[in-house]
């Protein structure tokens, strides 16, 4: 379900309310733990997190690029943390710190699916955002695109 919203508000406005109020912890959760330089806006019909092209203009697909995104689905809602996946520490940790939670992780390829807002460790997902400065995921980036 992508949306075609030009704006966070927007986006959040055409939710049901029951998934604005769940969208709208985790987003609180994403800017409370944001790194410094990050934005926040709107692409790829989510709402996303990204670092601004103005600061590395040379990505891949000359889009800005992504570092994590919060999106509702038709069955679901997601995370996606790009970030825990320049580091398999990073990830291995996430994965750990959710279980341990006793909450059951539903995991894709870079996205963590949520039915439910109490489904969803947020200091969890707080700790995955915070854990990668944007120069430091630049880096990671720069690296990747080298192999």
């Amino acid at each position: 379900m992508q949306s075609k919203a030009k704006t966070v508000t927007e986006y959040l406005e055409e939710l049901p309310d029951d998934r604005r109020e769940q969208i709208s912890a985790v987003r609180e959760t994403i800017l409370e733990n944001l790194p410094a330089g990050y934005i926040e806006t709107m692409n790829w019909g989510m709402i996303s997190y990204e670092v601004p092209l103005s600061v590395y203009p040379d990505t891949y697909n000359k889009k800005p690029l992504l570092y994590a995104a919060l999106a509702s689905q038709k069955n679901h809602m997601a995370v996606y943390l790009n970030g825990i996946y320049c580091d398999k520490t990073l990830k291995e940790r996430f994965e750990k710190d959710y279980l341990a939670t006793d909450k059951k992780l539903d995991m894709g390829k870079c996205c963590v699916r949520f039915k439910k807002l109490e489904n969803l460790p947020l200091e969890v997902v707080g700790q995955a955002i915070a854990a990668l400065p944007m120069a430091d995921y630049i880096q990671f980036s720069k690296q990747s695109q080298k192999k």
